[in-house]
């Protein structure tokens, strides 16, 4: 057995736990001795596995309690970055079903943990963008996105609608906090304003299938504009963590509507394009504004029908003339009145000032007579005793009374009126890739005619010269073949039907017709 190396006695004792030597005299533990070779074959180890170390006196940890507690600590890490501390309950009890208690370790457990805590989040109907966990697990929105369905799959969960509006106030009070030039009305006005632009934005299908972070980004940078605050796209779109192309296809997107708002309903509207439409957004939106507060069961006022009252007006007036004042028009008294007026017989009389100033208020009167009504919401159509015509008060063009200021439902949204009833952006740029795809195969297929039968495509083609009127030129026409053409071509040439070529697959069609016939 040897003696002890430090007071040289023979007693020796074997320790039960450790299997070392320790001297009964003094309790040295003597060198280690008991090392046993470990050997492997085809099913694994063989022979003595090394026991686990320990950590501090009288606790021993396994590989599993490691693991946990590095897990652990890392939900709490993540939940004390997005200052979410008291969803950790929440979080770990959603992670121990997805990953049967046993946590996990590694660059997918953090995604994991921010996917559960997006998950948590939505189930709270609370708001909280993709791209704030992305920033804090560290990766992209696209794994980030994979990781939250495969989770919403696994316990068979049903997430509500993603509060677009919610998001929209969360981000301006956060934008807002820092601004000291920005008053509680005007924040208020703004606030209201954003909200009421957004739900128009989902009315159009502007928001379906679309990331709702740009669209929160395009429509605040859009309020600012209106309301002259200082804003700048690309810093809230980094603070947010999104593309700014993104954010400014979103922006275009919301003038392209107002745009078409103001030429379907506004009398100078074929005039309003792109780069003038923010001088008439505050007629735009007032316009939207009272149409979202009119009763869509009952009949609206249109300008033909709440014309002035011509006859009426003018009479007054020449009761307040003098009769040299007023040149009597071929054909007509106007001293006796008429039931008869038009518009562009004002053009032919010479009105002393005295009277148009008395036209002008009486005009005054009915308008604001017309604004009260508007305003009660008594939209129904007026008699011929009581017409006006829709004024507009380019002064204070908000009022903030319209439901959609509010955050509706879907269906409360769908219902409402804003002068403007527009398609699915995708559905419209579908309609329009498919039809120019049908042109090129026309086009195509003409190609094809004038080499398999170049007579009888000559003969149509002189047959549809001779319907167009002739025009002396030496141009010649170019024609512009891309690869896209030379590819529609080639399906044609495979007896491609056109409706499979229309889709648009173009890999797939060749895959199937062409490649596979070499």
């Amino acid at each position: 057995m040897g003696s002890c190396k430090n007071c040289n006695s023979t007693n020796l004792i074997v320790d039960s736990v450790t299997g070392n030597l320790e001297c009964f005299s003094c309790g040295v533990v003597q060198d280690f001795n008991n090392f046993e070779m470990q050997t492997f074959n085809a099913d694994g180890p063989v022979g003595t596995n090394v026991r686990l170390g320990s950590s501090g006196s009288r606790y021993h940890y396994s590989y599993r309690e490691s693991k946990i507690y590095s897990a652990q600590n890392t939900v709490s890490d993540i939940l004390l970055r997005l200052d979410l501390e008291q969803r950790s309950d929440e979080v770990n009890n959603m992670i121990k079903l997805v990953t049967e208690d046993e946590y996990g370790a590694g660059n997918w457990f953090n995604v994991l943990v921010g996917a559960c805590v997006y998950v948590v989040m939505r189930k709270a109907n609370k708001v909280l963008p993709l791209t704030s966990v992305c920033d804090s697990v560290s990766c992209d929105i696209y794994e980030l996105g994979r990781m939250v369905s495969r989770v919403v799959d696994h316990l068979d969960l049903k997430l509500p609608d993603f509060d677009i509006v919610g998001l929209f106030d969360r981000v301006f009070k956060e934008w807002v906090t820092g601004r000291s030039n920005i008053g509680k009305d005007l924040s208020g006005r703004m606030v209201k304003q954003g909200i009421f632009l957004l739900q128009c934005m989902i009315k159009w299908y502007v928001t379906t299938g679309r990331r709702p972070v740009p669209v929160v980004v395009a429509v605040m940078v859009f309020v600012c504009e209106l309301n002259e605050v200082e804003i700048s796209m690309d810093d809230l779109a980094g603070q947010l963590n999104v593309a700014v192309v993104t954010c400014k296809v979103r922006y275009k997107e919301l003038l392209k509507r107002l745009v078409d708002v103001a030429r379907a309903n506004l009398p100078w509207g074929d005039d309003v394009n792109l780069k003038n439409i923010m001088k008439n957004a505050p007629l735009v939106i007032q316009y939207m504004e009272v149409k979202s507060m009119c009763d869509p069961g009952k009949e609206t006022i249109s300008v033909e029908d709440i014309d002035a009252d011509l006859d009426c007006l003018v009479n007054d007036c020449l009761d307040r003339e003098d009769e040299s004042l007023v040149v009597q028009d071929s054909g007509r008294n106007e001293s006796q009145g008429s039931s008869d007026w038009e518009v562009e017989d004002l053009e032919r009389l010479k009105v002393s000032p005295e009277c148009l100033s008395a036209i002008y208020s009486k005009y005054m009167e009915e308008y604001s007579k017309m604004k009260t009504l508007m305003k009660r919401g008594d939209n129904t159509k007026i008699g011929s005793s009581e017409k006006y015509d829709f004024f507009v008060d380019t002064t204070e063009y908000w009022s903030g009374d319209s439901e959609l200021s509010k955050k509706l439902f879907l269906d409360k949204i769908l219902e409402k009126d804003v002068g403007l009833n527009a398609m699915p952006p995708s559905f419209v740029n579908g309609c329009l890739k498919t039809q120019k795809i049908k042109e090129k195969i026309k086009a195509a297929t003409i190609r094809i005619e004038k080499i398999r039968q170049p007579l009888l495509a000559a003969k149509r083609s002189k047959e549809s010269d001779d319907r167009l009127p002739t025009v002396k030129s030496r141009k010649r026409k170019k024609i512009d073949i891309d690869w896209e053409d030379f590819i529609i071509e080639t399906l044609l040439l495979h007896d491609v039907k056109e409706e499979e070529i229309e889709k648009g697959y173009y890999n797939t069609l060749l895959d199937l017709h062409v490649f596979q016939a070499i």
